[in-house]
């Protein structure tokens, strides 16, 4: 079947181009974008690029402005300072993209994978493009068949939007799970239903936003204004607030945690009962769940909590020094300087927990191995996307644990045992790895580790 040359929509033509008609375009483009003779500044508006292939170029400063994109690949392409206001790239692939300072405005991104993607200080404010009317006359607006402005239901994982300016859009039902949103405008958007998950949102500006029914876990709230946003339904709970003023915040039947206070038993009751069901196994007392709980500053020290769940739970300065907390379920909690001195985690799951400062020398994070009628085996400690910043970690046992993407910046890990352990993607810029082993330990993909650090098998001196 031949490619139409043309496409219409009412008084609106797109230009359509082969993939070898397109190539031939980008390649002078590259030698432009590079500064070789040459080159030529590709011009695409009102062209229809639906489903070709626009990956792992350098398309800097390219014009785009109200192309069809649709189900394009962009990956790995760069497209800094490109002008892609009010293009259609719906179902577009655009990972790992580069789109830094690009002008995004009015462009329809729903359904686009933007995984990874950078979009620091790129516009993707509310725009709409005119034209004039055929045979003249009034300016009239370019409409892209059932296409509008923004990200609904788009893929934003681990993109970092640093300073973007995404104002008056709809980001409706969108993943932004680990996106980096420092000093972002999000004035008057609309966010409803969306996952911000592990966010960092310091410096963000959500004045008059709608994030009612998002997801915050694990989410950092730091100087962030949240002027008259509506986070009615919101779910907050293990989410970091820090200088936070939330006097104009609608919170109605937002889910926070809940005081002890809340509880139908006291905490010493609760843990006398858990201590009755681990050395019953099961059959005598209840199991202790603080899930979603605030304990900040309680002392928990040498007490077993063995199995027990503190998820969600905001733990800040508490003392679990020396408690045994094999396989109790940590994640997405609130640790943040609290005190982990000689504890037993073996096993714990500590998912995208908040770590930082956290007091955790000679700490047990190693395997424990488990043996029931029906099945046995090692179960092993499990920190990934946890947040490790400047924790004491000197003396840990850590073998075989999962730091996978874990935040160990600052961290000190003199003398700690990584053997084994999962550093996948992990962040250790400034650990003090000094005397640490890491032998046979999967540091693919982990940044900051010492030059020499090139060998399999290391202890660092």
């Amino acid at each position: 079947m031949s490619l139409q040359k043309t496409r219409d929509f009412g008084d609106h033509t797109w230009k359509k181009l082969s993939q070898q008609e397109l190539d031939v375009i980008l390649d002078k483009h590259m030698l432009f974008a590079n500064g070789r003779t040459g080159g030529e500044r590709a011009t695409l508006s009102m062209h229809d690029l639906s489903y070709l292939d626009l990956s792992r170029r350098n398309l800097a400063r390219i014009e785009c402005a109200g192309t069809l994109f649709c189900h394009c690949d962009l990956s790995d392409t760069n497209l800094e300072g490109a002008v892609l206001f009010a293009a259609d790239m719906r179902f577009t692939n655009l990972k790992r993209t580069v789109l830094d300072k690009a002008d995004i405005r009015g462009a329809c991104l729903a359904g686009s994978n933007l995984e990874g993607a950078s979009l620091v200080d790129a516009d993707m404010r509310d725009g709409i493009l005119l034209k004039p009317q055929k045979g003249g006359g009034d300016l009239i607006q370019v409409v892209h068949e059932d296409a509008t402005g923004g990200l609904e239901k788009a893929n934003l994982r681990g993109a970092n939007m640093t300073g973007a300016k995404v104002s008056d859009s709809m980001i409706v039902q969108t993943d932004m799970t680990d996106c980096i949103l420092r000093h972002a405008k999000f004035i008057r958007t609309n966010l409803s239903l969306s996952n911000l998950t592990g966010c960092d949102l310091e410096g963000a500006d959500f004045t008059d936003a709608n994030l009612s029914g998002a997801i915050f876990h694990g989410a950092v709230f730091n100087n962030t204004n949240l002027s008259n946003a509506d986070l009615s339904g919101a779910d907050l709970v293990g989410a970091i607030f820090d200088n936070m003023d939330l006097t104009k915040v609608n919170l109605d039947v937002a889910y926070l945690a809940k005081r002890i206070e809340d509880m139908d038993v006291s905490l010493q009751e609760a843990i006398l009962m858990h201590a009755r069901w681990v050395d019953s196994n099961g059959s005598e007392g209840q199991r202790a769940v603080f899930s979603k709980t605030d304990l900040t500053d309680k002392d928990l020290s040498g007490v077993n909590l063995a199995a027990s769940d503190f998820s969600f739970a905001i733990l800040q300065r508490t003392d679990f020094s020396r408690s045994e907390l094999l396989m109790a379920d940590l994640s997405f909690a609130d640790l943040r300087k609290a005190n982990l001195a000689r504890s037993d985690l073996r096993g714990a799951k500590l998912s995208r927990a908040n770590l930082a400062e956290a007091n955790m020398v000679g700490a047990l994070l190693g395997e424990i191995i488990i043996s029931t009628k029906a099945q046995g085996g090692k179960v092993r400690a499990n920190l990934d996307h946890a947040i490790l910043r400047d924790a004491q970690m000197n003396g840990a046992d850590l073998r075989n644990a999962d730091l996978e993407s874990a935040d160990l910046r600052g961290a000190d890990l003199r003398d700690a045992d990584l053997r084994g352990a999962s550093l996948l993607d992990a962040d250790l810029t400034n650990a003090d790895l000094r005397g640490a082993n890491l032998s046979g330990a999967d540091k693919r993909g982990a940044v900051g580790l010492p030059s020499d650090m090139v060998r399999e098998d290391d202890v660092i001196d």
